[in-house]
């Protein structure tokens, strides 16, 4: 390498070390108090937009070099994962939503990582809805936020909805909805519903166009995902799994209440023609 290279490459050499050595300090998190750990976590994504003055510093030099820093962090990301140090993964992924925050891939693998993998690490059922709760909340406040009308942002609030609380992929799942009912209930009862990012209007269209919906069940939320995110998304792959689940959540409330069978069939319908060479096979996924 000729002198010239090497003068230009240094500062991005200095910048990926100090990165690196800041990211080494994470190494002393553990999830030893099953209190403290969830409120740790869920204090680190509420400062997103404003990190530690040390985070703040680092972010300001890397400069134009943040690209180059998202690798590093992955790299470091991939390493936690592959040895099962997901809390130490979860702090990472601060990091990987503040340098890359219009990369949807960045919020759904942060997110995932936080409902999945370091909820089932806690002990009672309490902490681990803080945790579900908490992958829900970077995936519907912040990742939306930055990203809007990205369908697989949505495809990712509506998966959750559908199989992690709403389902039975959790043994604590009957304690997520019971907590995901009270929220509901309160925000009914106060009329606000911005605390669960929920549009009235767009609540009632849904109840108008698919039945009357339980708003305290997941599955509704999950259809309302579903339904929204197909009204905003262009992406195909985005569409063509948006409308699986709209059709999953769907099915399931027909069983409980066969009067949605028709317009089940309908969205059915529709998928097929949107995607007919894929409409079998999703359905027997």
């Amino acid at each position: 390498m000729n002198h010239f290279a090497s003068m230009i490459l240094l500062p991005v050499y200095i910048l990926c070390a100090a990165l690196a050595a800041y990211l080494q300090s994470f190494s002393h998190f553990t999830t030893r108090s099953s209190e403290s750990s969830p409120k740790i976590l869920n204090s680190q994504f509420s400062t997103l937009n404003s990190p530690s003055p040390q985070a703040d510093l680092v972010i300001a030099l890397l400069g134009g070099f943040r690209s180059i820093a998202a690798e590093v962090v992955w790299f470091r990301a991939e390493r936690l994962q592959d040895s099962g140090r997901y809390a130490e993964l979860a702090q990472l992924a601060a990091w990987l939503t503040f340098l890359e925050p219009h990369t949807p891939e960045v919020w759904s693998y942060a997110a995932w990582n936080l409902a999945y993998n370091v909820s089932v690490m806690m002990p009672t059922p309490e902490d681990r809805w803080r945790w579900v709760e908490a992958g829900l909340k970077l995936l519907r406040d912040d990742g939306l936020r930055l990203n809007p009308s990205d369908g697989t942002l949505h495809r990712e609030i509506a998966w959750l909805f559908l199989a992690k609380i709403g389902g039975s992929l959790d043994d604590a799942s009957p304690y997520y909805r019971s907590a995901w009912k009270g929220k509901v209930e309160s925000a009914r009862a106060s009329g606000d519903w911005s605390g669960l990012k929920l549009d009235p209007a767009l609540m009632s269209a849904i109840d108008s166009d698919y039945g009357k919906q339980d708003w305290t069940h997941p599955y509704a939320s999950s259809l309302y995902w579903a339904h929204r995110g197909l009204s905003l998304s262009t992406d195909p792959l985005a569409r063509r799994e948006l409308r699986h689940l709209l059709v999953q959540s769907l099915m399931l409330e027909c069983i409980s209440d066969a009067s949605k069978a028709p317009r089940t069939l309908a969205e059915m319908r529709a998928a097929y023609a949107e995607f007919p060479s894929r409409m079998l096979e999703d359905m027997m996924a």
